[in-house]
């Protein structure tokens, strides 16, 4: 088997994990070259991955610039900045495998599906949790009849309440014309696999949510900007900045405020950086819980709620068919297979509880699939697909408008008005 050499545009946290890859499989992956603006960043990559000063780049126009590098290019930058370089690198003859989500514009999501077509070339999103044991043994069970035919599925996204303040409220996904919509930012995982798991394509989208808990009419009495402005809420808020950033854990998500995870620079950036901040004097405009209901086109309909207001980081699920229903929840690893008429109830539990860490073993496999079609050129089928990655966004930016418009949306319809603005 060849090795797929890889370049990596966007040294973060995402982009920095997923090229461990290479590291663990030396034998399947190389890390070729890497683009990212950050200097400290690009440098501990460097070293990392021992690449020669020629590989490494600033900004991704240099990388471009020169002779093609490598079969592919990982694009981990943040959302707004994924149209671009995925553009280039497909006109430049690369495979492409993209962090979610595509694009924070819809027009955009299809213009890169288009592209990806016209040049015949690999184009995936990283949509892990298609690849996790958890889904892929629900849809396993789907698929052999199990629970007869699938009628209905409710779905959650348990966020998590510190995770809120910390990605969605202080942090990069805050604010929608920054990044993007909260359904699209967070949910567009969720999205994909239901419409995996469905099996049709989605044919309505009704949503209803809003911002309603981390705004200012919220913020305790006396509430300074920064926590550390002598805080009268410290002892009972829950999200007091020095009791989440300032303790002797600094893995994720304390690790994503400073480059230097060292006491004094952690202060410091509550004290400069938008971690310290109270979370109901920020400025973020993502909701805070939605709901979007969804119908397709072979009748399963779906219920699907994302909501911060949750203890734990979590997803749990429920399928209900004409002679049974699974439920299931990711982070325990747990499935049950409930029979009608036997009462019998099978149950299911995976010893490697991935959890929330590498999204349940799903990144791993992400990988080990993009780097089976790249070895294949493009001639193999793989769990997902550049025009069921855009028909996924669709439905985020569907739910997105019908939030906002308060109305159902036939889907085929929003997409066809896309298409005719952008050809216009």
């Amino acid at each position: 088997m060849k090795k797929i050499t890889v370049a990596l545009i966007g040294a973060g946290q995402r982009g920095f994990n997923y090229a461990e890859y290479a590291l663990q499989n030396p034998y399947e992956m190389q890390i070729a070259a890497v683009a990212e603006p950050t200097a400290a960043r690009r440098e501990a990559f460097r070293e990392r991955h021992r690449l020669p000063e020629d590989r490494v780049f600033a900004h991704w126009d240099e990388l471009f610039a020169g002779p093609k590098l490598a079969d592919a290019v990982m694009i981990c930058t943040q959302d707004q900045q994924h149209f671009e370089p995925t553009m280039k690198a497909l006109e430049a003859g690369y495979h492409v495998l993209l962090e979610k989500p595509m694009s924070s514009s819809p027009e955009e999501c299809l213009a890169m599906g288009d592209m990806a077509a016209r040049m015949n070339r690999v184009f995936s999103i990283c949509h892990v949790l298609r690849y996790t044991n958890f889904f892929s043994t629900i849809k396993g069970l789907l698929d052999q009849g199990k629970i007869g035919k699938l009628m209905s599925i409710t779905h959650n996204e348990n966020v998590g309440y510190w995770h809120q303040a910390h990605s969605f409220v202080r942090g990069n996904w805050r604010r929608k014309d920054e990044s993007s919509p909260m359904i699209l930012a967070k949910s567009c995982h969720d999205l994909d696999i239901l419409l995996w798991l469905a099996g049709a394509d989605c044919t309505r989208v009704s949503s209803f949510g809003s911002l309603a808990h981390f705004t200012s009419e919220n913020a305790p009495e006396g509430a300074p900007l920064r926590c550390l402005d002598g805080c009268p809420a410290s002892e009972e808020c829950l999200y007091y900045a020095p009791k989440l950033y300032l303790t002797d854990n600094t893995d994720w998500p304390t690790s994503a405020i400073s480059d230097d995870i060292s006491y004094e620079a952690r202060y410091k950036a509550l004290q400069e950086g938008p971690y310290g901040r109270c979370v109901y004097r920020c400025d973020n405009d993502v909701v805070d819980h939605q709901v979007v209901n969804l119908e397709f086109d072979n009748a399963v309909t779906v219920a699907f709620t994302m909501s911060a207001f949750t203890r734990e980081i979590s997803r749990t699920i429920k399928l209900m068919g004409t002679k049974g229903e699974i439920r299931g929840a990711m982070e325990k690893n747990e499935i049950e297979i409930l029979h009608f008429g036997s009462g019998k109830t099978e149950r299911i539990v995976f010893e490697d509880r991935g959890g929330h860490v590498g999204h349940g073993g799903g990144d791993w496999g992400l990988m080990r699939d993009f780097l089976r079609l790249v070895q294949a050129d493009g001639g193999q089928q793989g769990l997902t697909s550049a025009d069921r990655s855009v028909q996924s966004h669709m439905i985020a930016f569907a739910a997105e408008q019908s939030r906002v418009a308060g109305k159902t949306l036939e889907l085929a319809e929003f997409v066809r008005g896309l298409r005719s603005c952008s050809a216009g």
